[in-house]
C-alpha cells in the first residue's frame, strides 16, 4: 500500500465527518420545530422559516462557492466554510427570538453551502482516476448518513436537553473538525486568474455533456430526496414508532450509502458496465415496494437498497461530471450540488401534492419510474463508461 493512500484515507475521514455534521445540522432540528415554537413563543409556521432560511441560503450560495474555490483555492474556501458553519450553528443555540434565529440559520446555510461542493472538488483534484470514484463515494456515504441519522440524533439530544443543545453540540463538533481540517488539508492554489461568474458559467453551460450529466443529477435529487422526506411519515404511520425509533430505522438509508461508498471499487469491478444499470434497477425496486411494506425489517431492507442504489449512481455521475471539466472542478461541483438539492426541493413539493391528493404510495411509485428514466439517461444519453482501475480486483 502506498503512502498516499493512507493520507487520502485520513483526509476523506476528516472531510466525511464534517459532511456528516453539516448535513445533519439542519435535519436534526426539523422534528423539534414544536419545541422551538413553544420556547420562543412563536407559531409553528413562523418557526419553520428558520429551516427555510437555511435551505434557501444554502442553495443560493452554492452557485458562488465553486468559482470562489477555483479562484482562491479549494482548501482556503472549505476551511472558511467549516469555521463559519460551526460558529453560526453555536450562535443559533443562543437565539432569543424569531429574527435572530432566522438570520443566524441563514448565515449558517450560506457557509454550509461551501462544505459539500468544495470538499468534493478537493477530493477529485487530490486523487487519481483509479481511486477518485471510491473516495467520492466514501465522502457521500458519510455525508448522507449524517442526514439520515439526524432525526434520531436530534431527538436523543433534545430528550436529555433541549433544541438549543442540538445546535450547540453540532456546532461544537464542527468546530473541532474544522481545526483538524486546518492542519490536515494540503494547501491548494487557485486555478483561474479572475472571478468572472458570467465567463465561468458560460463555459460550463457550453459543455453539453456536463449539462446533461447535471440534469440527470437533478432528477436523482427529485426522486431520492423528494421521496425520502416523506419516508419518516410513512414509517411512523405504519409502525407507530416514536421520532427517535423512526430516525433509527431511517438510518438504514444512510448505512446503505456508507456500505456502497466503502465497497464502491469492488462493486464497480464486479459489475463493470452493468454497475449503473444494476444500481438503478435496485433503486427502482426499492422505491416501488417501499409503500407496500409493513414489517420494520422489510422497510429497513428497502431503505438500505435505496441508499446503496443512490450512492452508486450519484458517485458515478459526479466522477463523470468532474472529468468533463477537470480544470474547474469547483464550478462543476457547484452545478452538481445546486441540481441535487434543487431537484430535492422541487421533488419534495411535487410529491407533497401527490401525497395529499392520491395517497402516500404514489410519490414512491412515481419515483421508481423516474429511477428507470435515470437509468436510460445515464447509460444511453450520457454513454457512461465505467473505467476500471488498472490493478486487479481489490
Amino acid at each position: 500500500m502506498s503512502g498516499e493512500e493512507p493520507k487520502m484515507g485520513h483526509i476523506i475521514l476528516i472531510l466525511g465527518i464534517m459532511g456528516f455534521l453539516a448535513n445533519g445540522d439542519n435535519y436534526a432540528v426539523a422534528p423539534l420545530i414544536l419545541d422551538i415554537s413553544r420556547d420562543l413563543d412563536i407559531s409553528i409556521t413562523a418557526t419553520a422559516l428558520s429551516v427555510t432560511s437555511y435551505m434557501l441560503c444554502f442553495g443560493f450560495f452554492t452557485v458562488f462557492v465553486g468559482p470562489l474555490a477555483d479562484r482562491f483555492g479549494k482548501t482556503r474556501i472549505v476551511n472558511i466554510a467549516a469555521f463559519g458553519t460551526a460558529v453560526f450553528s453555536i450562535l443559533s443555540a443562543l437565539s432569543h427570538n424569531l429574527v435572530t434565529l432566522v438570520i443566524l440559520r441563514a448565515v449558517n446555510g450560506a457557509f454550509g453551502a461551501g462544505i459539500f461542493p468544495v470538499s468534493l472538488a478537493y477530493i477529485g483534484e487530490s486523487s487519481d482516476g483509479a481511486t477518485q470514484h471510491q473516495y467520492l463515494a466514501r465522502f457521500f456515504g458519510m455525508m448522507f448518513l449524517g442526514g439520515a441519522t439526524a432525526t434520531a440524533i436530534g431527538g436523543a439530544i433534545a430528550h436529555v436537553g433541549s433544541w438549543r443543545m442540538v445546535y450547540f453540540i453540532y456546532g461544537f463538533l464542527e468546530l473541532i473538525v474544522a481545526l483538524f481540517m486546518l492542519k490536515g488539508l494540503q494547501k491548494t492554489p487557485g486555478v483561474i486568474r479572475q472571478l468572472n461568474l458570467r465567463a465561468i458559467y458560460g463555459e460550463a453551460f457550453r459543455n453539453r455533456a456536463l449539462i446533461k450529466t447535471t440534469a440527470t443529477i437533478f432528477l436523482i435529487g427529485f426522486s431520492v430526496f423528494g421521496t425520502f422526506t416523506y419516508s419518516g411519515k410513512y414509517v411512523q404511520n405504519i409502525t407507530g414508532y416514536s421520532i427517535l425509533q423512526v430516525g433509527l430505522l431511517l438510518s438504514f438509508f444512510g448505512i446503505g450509502t456508507v456500505i456502497g461508498g466503502r465497497y464502491a471499487s469492488r462493486l464497480r469491478y464486479s459489475f463493470n458496465r452493468g454497475y449503473v444499470p444494476v444500481a438503478a434497477t435496485l433503486g427502482a425496486f426499492s422505491l416501488a415496494v417501499f409503500p407496500f411494506l409493513q414489517s420494520p425489517a422489510a422497510i429497513a431492507a428497502a431503505l438500505f437498497g435505496f441508499g446503496l442504489a443512490f450512492i452508486s449512481i450519484h458517485s458515478t455521475l459526479v466522477t463523470t461530471a468532474q472529468s468533463l471539466m477537470p480544470h474547474m472542478r469547483g464550478t462543476v461541483m457547484s452545478l452538481v450540488s445546486f441540481n441535487l438539492f434543487g431537484g430535492g426541493a422541487l421533488g419534495t413539493y411535487v410529491n407533497g401534492l401527490l401525497l395529499n391528493h392520491f395517497g402516500i404510495q404514489w410519490p414512491f411509485v412515481g419515483a421508481s419510474f423516474l429511477m428507470l428514466l435515470i437509468l436510460l439517461l445515464a447509460v444511453a444519453a450520457l454513454d457512461l463508461r465505467i473505467k476500471l482501475p488498472l490493478q486487479s480486483e481489490p
